[in-house]
């Protein structure tokens, strides 16, 4: 009942959005608009304001590197302004990205101990510093879940007692999310962060934070519908940054709109790269790769594979990096991987390699798990048992390595990487005929995979277990449970197009013509007469004789 009540509360918010803001079908934006308007008011010198609540905006569309500067800029003209350096402290803290690098670990404790020695002029101000102090303090001694959480504990405190301060509320659903675990099948942190931000919303429509927030508490499969509006009106509210222009995205993929998730990052990429172009030309944009990811994923659900080969050819070409962060590499190595295995291109697939770029990838050794993986199922199914085996190998050394040095914060990486090795081994196993040993390996991996959910770097698997699961119990001529498999999966992943093709298959070979109609009339609204793949071709054929 709880549930139910905070979902129609919610949704009554959401929905008295601005009509304009909730429009789905124009996500072009003129360059230099809005970022929102954020109204948090420090006792630095009265010409700073207006500075302050810029970067303020930036900081809450997580444009951090735009953030840093701007306060940077404000300690240049009020070197007394204590909460300038809390700014700058926390745009070197990333709630719901990675973690910091030792380097901007180092930095982030620089700023936040120059905002402390300043002595803020009011007590609120000193407890803002105070807070993301405790983020940065005893990093010798204790690890990063455990500062973010005295960071989290420290904002409850200091949004309980100002319950009138909008930001403290905002940045304490921030700290919520961000110590948030994304297994946690009753979403008890994004329910509460969904609350403080719900309770803001009516009188905060243009907020950049309420919305984006709001969005990343939403960004699960079961409750991504709630998120709906707030998507949808987040681009119009903070139009020049690209990350506000991406974020929509993640709630249009979780729900299969795949025409907004494609103008939102064509938007996002488009803004990324003339970001850039100003403050790092001639390297490629980190915001850039992350959107073109987000793109690869919904035009190959749509069958576009040509505009799907286009975003492969321009991710491809990037060398120097404007921040070489996890984001870049994951999407340099997620999207060939893409567009090899949902094509079906075992052969493609199996010669995979991690890129030769400059890229710290010891930071983010996971990633390096998804060519690997992409390499051993292409090789299995491509009849290449000794180059899979080879590339499972290898897969399992990134695992225990992994494993032994997890990165820091909630998410479980470690178990991530087991569910691509689990479905891996299950490939190669069907490819040396044991069936049993290949089904239960991928059930595996689906549990796996499941249990661990998604990280926001990602639109997606790089192909949903609980699906690879299908394809195997369609090789196997057991269509019933493959039907099975396909539907769970459209669940989490709705409007896949390989999920509908192989459910469609399984339908029809089951005799249920019903429903393979319904399967294969999805896939054509997808893709369309124009799409050349052979399900689409087979739908064609099916519907044409009905």
């Amino acid at each position: 009942m709880r549930q139910h009540q905070f979902a129609v509360s919610l949704f009554a918010c959401l929905t008295a959005l601005p009509a304009a803001a909730q429009v789905g079908h124009d996500h072009r934006h003129p360059a230099g608009e809005s970022l929102g308007r954020v109204h948090f008011a420090v006792t630095c010198e009265p010409g700073t304001q207006a500075a302050f609540d810029t970067a303020t905006a930036l900081l809450h569309s997580f444009g951090y590197e735009e953030a840093r500067q701007a306060f940077q800029s404000i300690t240049e003209k009020d070197p007394t302004c204590g909460m300038a350096h809390w700014g700058v402290a926390m745009t070197y803290y990333h709630p719901l990205w990675a973690a910091p690098t030792p380097e901007e670990l180092a930095a982030g404790k620089t700023a936040a101990e120059a905002a402390a020695n300043l002595k803020a002029r009011s007590e609120r101000e000193q407890r803002y510093i105070a807070a993301i102090g405790t983020f940065y303090a005893r990093t010798d001694t204790l690890d990063h879940r455990a500062r973010a959480g005295a960071y989290r504990s420290a904002m409850a405190t200091l949004a309980g007692d100002l319950p009138q301060d909008e930001e403290a509320q905002i940045f304490y659903a921030l700290a919520v999310l961000g110590t948030a675990p994304p297994n946690d099948p009753t979403f008890a942190h994004q329910k509460q962060a969904a609350e403080i931000l719900n309770g803001l919303l009516r009188d905060h429509q243009d907020h950049p934070g309420i919305l984006h927030y709001t969005i990343h508490a939403f960004d699960y499969p079961q409750i991504a519908s709630l998120a709906l509006p707030a998507a949808r009106a987040y681009a119009k509210v903070a139009p020049a940054s690209p990350h506000a222009l991406h974020m929509p995205s993640h709630i249009f993929t979780r729900l299969g709109l795949w025409d907004e998730c494609i103008a939102s990052n064509i938007d996002s990429a488009a803004a990324a790269k003339r970001l850039a172009n100003r403050m790092h030309p001639g390297k490629a944009s980190f915001d850039a790769l992350h959107a073109l990811d987000y793109l690869e994923y919904a035009y190959l659900q749509q069958g576009k594979d040509s505009k799907a080969r286009e975003v492969l050819d321009e991710v491809s070409a990037a060398s120097e990096f404007d921040e070489p962060n996890f984001a870049a590499g994951y999407a340099l190595l997620a999207v060939p991987a893409r567009y090899a295995l949902e094509r079906r291109d075992w052969k493609g697939a199996a010669a995979l390699e991690v890129p030769a770029v400059s890229l710290p990838w010891d930071r983010f050794l996971y990633a390096r798990g998804l060519p690997l993986f992409a390499s051993a199922v292409g090789a299995a199914r491509s009849g290449d048992p000794t180059r899979a085996r080879g590339s499972l190998t290898e897969l399992e050394k990134i695992e225990m390595a992994v494993e032994k040095a997890p990165p820091p914060g909630p998410y479980d990486w470690a178990g991530q990487v087991a569910s691509l090795r689990l479905a891996a081994a299950g490939w190669v196993a069907f490819g040396a005929g044991d069936n049993a040993k290949a089904v239960s390996l991928l059930t595996a991996a689906a549990e796996k995979e499941e249990a661990v959910g998604k990280h926001p770097v990602t639109p997606g698997s790089i192909l949903p277990a609980r699906e690879q699961l299908g394809d195997l119990l369609l090789e196997l001529a057991r269509p019933r449970e493959a039907l099975e498999a396909y539907q769970a999966s459209l669940a989490d992943a709705p409007k896949r197009f390989n999920s509908l093709a192989g459910a469609a298959t399984a339908a029809e070979r089951i005799g249920d013509r019903t429903r393979a109609r319904r399967y294969y009339e999805e896939l054509m609204a997808l893709c369309g007469d124009g799409c050349e793949r052979p399900a689409a071709k087979k739908a064609q054929a099916f519907l044409a004789a009905q």
